[in-house]
């Protein structure tokens, strides 16, 4: 069953651009959705996690149904799936996958559904590629060479052992992948139902991420590039130590920055909203004070292992210092990519950035 909520409206006298969230803190009730546009319908699946939950999206298409990312490949979710089918479908079948980028979240069930309805997947190559690498744990792309770049990086090995607890997490929460794809392409338009979406392309959270944009219905099917609430997390992969995916992700929002100011902002975590404006300048914002709080921090050689407190200021469990690690490496890279800081290697092996 499809929930139909009023749109919440700014309060009287707020700025344009202030980020609004369009349905209050209405949430669609499991195995159920909310329609947030003329046939764009909101499902929310849980996830075991402190972020507890994932938006997917299903489009009504010509046909049956496109569904916009798939969930974690957990009974839970699967069981939620199933009812679903026979609450949300009105016996029509899912009949594409669009999978907005590789995280387990998103393109966890993409093979299961595929095999279900024999839907083809859509993704963008770098996306798809990406997913396969790490289900297949190639050179690059498993957990040893991340512990290897932090090991680079200062982190002491007691640190590491702790995180080895979920190494292959990624391989048990996805379902068995197609062996083909059909690859979406930036600027290509979608045609979906009576809709035509455009797909836009951000960087820096992962290689290729998909967002898509209907200019008719004013809706951003936004993915992780866009949260309301917290700044995606933003990391070094070791396929690409020297990266710098923080200046990639930053080139990324002055592009969405384009789109309408009241563009209804559909993203993968946190409520719909619309501010789209409001909410880039707080992102671009937050990055720019991090940076200058590490550049502050490395009057004298610091490794990014040193530097993780500055940037997080609250204990982390052995699962946050792996995202952490990630993203202070990112933001180290920036700085160095600017030429803000210098990095040099140490006798002992270890990274390590100070103030030219």
């Amino acid at each position: 069953m499809t929930e139909s909520v009023a749109p919440c409206r700014a309060p009287a006298g707020a700025p344009a651009n202030a980020i609004e969230y369009a349905f209050g803190d209405a949430l669609p009730a499991s195995a159920h959705s909310i329609e947030v546009a003329p046939g764009v319908h909101w499902l929310r699946m849980p996830l075991p996690f402190a972020l507890d939950h994932i938006n997917l999206w299903l489009l009504a298409d010509t046909e049956g149904w496109t569904l916009v990312d798939c969930g974690l490949n957990q009974p839970a979710t699967i069981a939620l799936w199933e009812q679903a089918f026979v609450a949300l479908l009105e016996g029509r079948p899912i009949t594409r996958l669009v999978v907005t980028h590789y995280h387990s979240d998103h393109v966890g069930l993409a093979g299961w559904h595929e095999r279900r309805w024999q839907a083809p997947l859509w993704m963008t190559e770098g996306e798809f590629l990406t997913a396969l690498a790490l289900y297949h744990e190639t050179a690059g792309h498993h957990r040893g060479a991340m512990f290897d770049l932090f090991r680079a990086h200062g982190l002491d090995e007691a640190r590491i052992e702790g995180m080895k607890i979920f190494s292959g997490a990624y391989r048990r929460l996805i379902s068995a992948l197609p062996h083909t794809f059909r690859r979406i392409m930036p600027d290509e338009r979608i045609e979906i139902g009576a809709h035509s979406w455009r797909v836009l392309i951000g960087h820096g959270h992962a290689p290729e991420h998909a967002l898509l944009h209907c200019e008719s219905l004013g809706v951003l099917i936004a993915g992780d590039m866009v949260l309301p609430k917290i700044s995606t997390n933003i990391s070094v992969r070791p396929v690409e130590p020297d990266g710098n995916p923080l200046a990639q992700f930053l080139r990324s929002l002055e592009r969405f920055a384009a789109l309408p100011h009241d563009t209804l902002v559909l993203p993968s975590h946190g409520l719909p909203f619309r501010g789209l404006h409001a909410r880039i300048a707080q992102l671009q914002q937050h990055h720019a004070e991090r940076l200058g709080e590490l550049k502050g921090a490395c009057d004298a050689p610091r490794c990014a292992r040193d530097l993780v407190p500055v940037l997080f200021r609250r204990t982390l469990n052995d699962h946050a210092w792996y995202f952490a690690m990630g993203e202070c490496i990112a933001h180290l890279n920036y700085l160095m990519h600017a030429r803000a800081l210098i990095r040099e290697r140490g006798a002992d092996g270890v990274l390590r950035f100070r103030a030219p």
